[in-house]
């Protein structure tokens, strides 16, 4: 529900601050005063299209605020939560215009594209006017209205999704078609991949052991011959043994022992040498075992050689570390499985999509049943309603057109709301009728019929009491009422039958300076409220009677909604 507009240099509005209530509100006022500036500033906020000459004369910038509570429109609080622009229960649309042309959105504070204010507009509020701005001059709002009518829009939403599912399928098995070459040529090529690494059997590490292996041999010799030379240094020396590293460091522990002196120095010089010549008695040992394994048959060579060449051409081939090879091979292996059961796959989607399209069948024949039944009943009363609001000759109808063939996402009827006006000429789309009172008059009792059933908050007429008067005024401000009880209504009027059916009254009058003149409103309570609609009954001539009526047609508005 709109609760609060703020226009600020706006045409020829200097400042207005307007606070909106639930229910019917009604703006009336002299011709030319305004009335239709307040419609225009909302449509703004929600997105239309903003022209230069907007910027009231001597300001630099257009701003307009529109509050909006969400209390009930869980749609338009799901849209703001998905794009992290919710505010508790509320919504603000905020539009600025330069001077220059510039044109700014802003949605709860966030800088906004004017898409963006359109799309959460139209599900906040809907103008009917004489205008373009009219959600039910498209034919998906048709649909709606009618599913919503008929109780069938779980039903619709079902078909929707099962067509979602299917739609799925039938593009993965179309994938699967296209390529079919393509997978022929791959699965040839991962065969061939696959065999030779499997041929190849590398094991986990042995990369590593075999680069090892390779050094170690191709340095035999040298490794051999620098271990005897360490184990000569060590123990034995053919030519003086007493040059041997352990009888060196054993005669440095005699020396300082026959000190026999009472030092810490000399205690930990004696005991660090005896820890010398055990490491070095441990590091021969060492180097023994290791000469008694040392494999050096020179035959293992060239196969070590071989096989990591081997290893090495394979990953070059396959632009990858030698160390991947492994992983390589389990990740080619997965894809050869998945592409040699293709066809076990293909199998599946299919048997699926026909199940899918039974689904669909059975499903749109419910729904096809149940929009045919509903758009009989919803012509008849729209039908009805349009006669009592002064087109007596006026007919409509709900035109469903079955379109067979490929499955569609809505189900299988195209559905459009026809109209006529006169006897004799055939029903026209609603985009299509001349008059733009007619429609909205139109428009008036299809809200009316699917008020319970419609998910926009706020509903606006513009002037739709255009060409009428008397008895039909009437119903026409009856029904705006009605439709209050269902959500807010803001309605523009020249009538008295009309404006004395409101909750909430607001009067535009324009003031003229001596050097400016400026747009004000003001809610009118009680006498004021009176006078104004006696104002519209009578003229610039106000007498007691039309005061008298004035306020009779207030309290009967009164009364007949009690009862």
């Amino acid at each position: 529900m709109l609760t609060h507009l703020s226009i600020s240099n706006y045409a020829i509005v200097d400042q207005l601050d307007i606070d909106l209530s639930p229910g019917m509100t009604v703006i009336s006022g002299e011709t030319g005063a305004g009335k239709s500036i307040m419609l225009d500033a909302i449509g703004l906020a929600i997105g239309d299209r903003a022209e230069p000459d907007s910027v009231r004369t001597g300001s630099e910038r257009t701003d307009i605020h529109a509050t909006f509570d969400l209390t009930h429109c869980p749609d338009a609080q799901g849209w703001l939560k998905a794009r992290e622009l919710d505010v508790v229960d509320e919504c603000i649309l905020r539009r600025t215009i330069t001077r220059e042309g510039r044109s700014r959105g802003y949605i709860n504070g966030t800088p906004s594209p004017l898409s963006d204010l359109h799309q959460i507009g139209e599900m906040l509020l809907d103008i009917h006017s004489q205008h373009e701005h009219h959600s039910l001059l498209k034919t998906v709002t048709h649909r709606r209205l009618l599913d919503g009518y008929a109780g069938c829009t779980d039903l619709a939403a079902t078909a929707s999704q099962i067509w979602k599912q299917w739609n799925s399928y039938r593009n993965r098995i179309q994938q699967f078609q296209n390529s079919s070459a393509e997978q022929a040529a791959r699965l040839q090529l991962l065969n061939y991949q696959v065999n030779e690494l499997e041929q190849l059997s590398l094991r986990k590490d042995e990369i590593e052991q075999l680069e090892q292996d390779q050094k170690q041999l191709a340095n035999a010799a040298s490794s051999l011959h620098a271990c005897d030379q360490v184990l000569t240094l060590c123990t034995d020396n053919d030519t003086n043994h007493t040059d041997n590293i352990l009888y060196q460091l054993s005669a440095c522990q005699h020396l300082l022992a026959d000190l026999d002196l009472d030092s810490h120095p000399i205690k930990d010089a004696i005991e660090l040498l005896a820890l010398a010549q055990i490491q070095v008695e441990e590091s021969c040992n060492e180097l023994r075992h290791f000469m008694d394994r040392f494999d050096d048959d020179p035959e293992r060579l060239p196969d070590i050689e071989t096989r990591l060449s081997f290893i090495y051409s394979l990953a070059r081939k396959h632009h990858i570390q030698p160390s991947e090879l492994h992983t390589l091979q389990i990740q080619l292996q997965k894809e050869l499985s998945t592409l040699q059961g293709s066809d076990d796959q293909m199998e599946h989607l299919q048997a699926e999509l026909e199940l899918l399209e039974k689904q669909y069948q059975t499903t749109t024949e419910k729904l096809s049943e149940k929009r045919q039944k509903g758009a009989i009943k919803l012509a008849k009363a729209v039908t009805q309603h349009i006669h009592d609001l002064g087109m007596p000759a006026g007919e409509f109808t709900v035109d469903i057109a079955t379109v067979t063939g490929e499955l569609r996402t809505h189900g299988n009827e195209d559905i459009q709301f026809l109209v006529t006006s006169n006897p004799g000429i055939p029903a026209r789309p609603l985009h299509k009728v001349a008059s733009g009172g007619e429609l909205s008059r139109i428009s008036l009792a299809i809200q009316v019929i699917t008020a319970k059933i419609c998910h926009i908050p706020t509903l606006v007429f513009d002037e739709i009491d255009v060409g009428i008067g008397g008895g039909t005024a009437e119903i026409v401000g009856r029904l705006l009422r009605e439709l209050s009880s269902h959500g807010q209504v803001l309605c523009v009027t020249h009538q008295p039958q009309v404006a004395s059916q409101g909750h909430q009254h607001l009067h535009v009058f324009k003031h003229h300076g001596k050097t400016e003149t400026r747009i004000e409103i003001n809610e009118l309570q009680e006498e004021h409220r009176t006078q104004e609609i006696a104002r519209m009954l009578g003229g610039l001539t106000i007498t007691k009677q039309t005061l008298a009526h004035a306020k009779e047609m207030i309290e009967h508005a009164q009364v007949a909604v009690e009862s």
